[in-house]
């Protein structure tokens, strides 16, 4: 009787225990980017929540394994939300599978379905699958049409849920008329601050000053040089303590004639006025993105992608808030910065190069084919973007951040663009705009590890490691229990054992 009461304690703690996991839990959180872990952005966008957010998440049951475990990390998500706003965040998950106006309820919520492969008995089969989820707040609504392993879930849902609540947004602007192109070019960080920000657009030519109500103003690849009086409103913005971000082409390239070219701008002297000096030349380097040229081959002409170290691929990041996060961002014809100014004002550099890098000045000519070697590249750490703060046309409230590429932003209509070139843009205008809320949360599932760029020594390691290691804690692990069971053994073998 007493071990049947046992056993039935014993079950009921369990199913007890499984109950409370699912409303209450705790979770150790190792991965790099903290995965598992609520950012304090999140949090105080849902302490601060006053009326309630419904999320209809559309999940299709019986999906394999590794399918099913998106369905837990959202759901998992959802009971830290609903936690966290005191209830404010209500959810529950549909089926849209059980029947057709089910399906046809989720589709005209914007839920498509799409098609996943199921393996079976040897057999690869393709099942339809919902997996996406709405969220309502009043009579507004935001829509994940896709959730999958690779979605930042975190981001999706509090960006939505910030979107829907936000009142009363702060205005930043895009300067406009010297050849800056439109913000459709710039649409995914467009898109990622209007969440936060009302983004307008400022003809300095119609404003008799840039307004203050302006939190920060962005001039992104001016083509022409600028009037004096608009850069002196520039000067007066920053006087009063404003906030700027400045992103220009100092060289350009043109694939048409194969020629690299300096670009002649009297904002150049205005920037060498503050002590950033531009030199127009191009930074090489051997880490860079790729150019597609075509090539022959036999009868046919075939596109390969062709490494290009006119594009440097920009790992090297300064501790600032406006790269933290970033993984990797692809410049275009970049250009070295050097700060010359006096001990009033303190440049940070946060765009590097590689330790492997170079200038070459301008003009140049291309050659796609050229077998580059370690000799091309004797620079370091070349700087190619920072931030000015400090005693600015007389206001220590004023900062500056310049980058040497207009384009890094820009992305052709309707095409998407590195998702950290979006996210540098945006996090320098949060951090300029003093609110870098959603900064750390926007680049947290932003990651690019490729073995092949590792070091040699550093990916043999790695090889044996996944190798050996199993092997090795299977061996321990045997070590151990014969260890313990020859100890047995012996104790047993003593006179008198009972």
């Amino acid at each position: 009787m007493n071990r049947l009461i046992s056993i039935l304690l014993i079950i009921g703690i369990v199913i007890l225990a499984n109950l409370l996991s699912t409303q209450y839990f705790a979770r150790l959180d190792i991965t790099e980017n903290h995965q598992y872990t609520l950012s304090s952005a999140t949090k105080q966008i849902l302490s601060n929540l006053e009326d309630p957010v419904t999320v209809q998440a559309y999940f299709s049951k019986n999906l394999p394994v590794d399918i099913e475990k998106v369905r837990k990390d959202f759901q998992d998500l959802l009971v830290e939300y609903n936690t966290l706003s005191k209830g404010n965040v209500d959810y529950e998950f549909i089926d849209p599978s059980g029947s057709e106006d089910e399906e046809r309820s989720a589709m005209q919520e914007g839920i498509r379905p799409v098609l996943i492969n199921v393996r079976e008995k040897d057999q690869t089969t393709q099942q339809k699958a919902f997996m996406g989820a709405v969220l309502s707040f009043g009579d507004q609504k935001e829509i994940i049409p896709f959730i999958s392993q690779e979605t930042p879930m975190e981001y999706e849902l509090t960006t939505a849920i910030k979107k829907m609540t936000a009142v009363d947004k702060p205005s930043v602007g895009f300067i406009t008329g010297h050849g800056e192109p439109d913000l459709s070019r710039m649409g995914q960080a467009v898109q990622a601050l209007s969440v936060i920000f009302s983004v307008e657009m400022i003809d300095l030519d119609a404003e008799p000053a840039i307004p203050a109500r302006f939190r920060a103003v962005a001039m992104i690849a001016p083509v022409d040089s600028l009037p004096p009086a608009h850069l002196g409103k520039l000067d007066d913005y920053l006087a009063m303590g404003g906030k700027l971000l400045v992103a220009m082409n100092a060289v350009t390239g043109d694939f048409s004639t194969a020629q690299g070219t300096a670009v002649e701008s009297n904002l150049f002297a205005w920037l060498a006025e503050k002590g950033i000096r531009v030199e127009p030349s191009f930074v090489i380097d051997s880490r860079s993105g790729s150019v597609t040229v075509q090539q022959q081959q036999g009868f046919f002409r075939m596109n390969t992608q062709v490494q290009f170290p006119y594009f440097p691929l920009v790992q090297s990041f300064g501790d600032h808030p406006v790269s933290k996060g970033l993984d990797q961002v692809i410049f275009q014809f970049a250009s070295p910065i050097q700060f010359a100014g006096d001990s009033m004002s303190q440049f940070t550099p946060i765009i590097r190069s590689s330790d492997r890098a170079g200038i070459q000045q301008a003009p140049t000519f291309f050659d796609v084919q050229r077998k580059w070697s370690n000799s091309d590249f004797p620079m370091s750490n070349i700087v190619m973007g920072g931030v000015l703060e400090g005693v600015i046309e007389g206001s220590p409230e004023a900062k500056l951040v310049v980058f040497t590429d207009g384009d890094f932003p820009q992305g052709e209509p309707g095409r998407g663009i590195n998702p950290d070139n979006a996210n540098l843009l945006t996090n320098a205008i949060e951090w300029l705009s003093d609110d870098t809320g959603l900064s750390a949360l926007r680049t947290k599932a932003v990651l690019s590890r490729p073995i092949d760029e590792l070091e040699e020594g550093r990916r043999t390691f790695l090889k044996f490691l996944n190798f050996f290691l199993p092997i090795g804690l299977v061996l321990l692990f045997g070590i151990f229990r014969w260890q313990r069971n020859r100890s047995k053994r012996m104790r047993r073998m003593v006179e008198n054992y009972t």
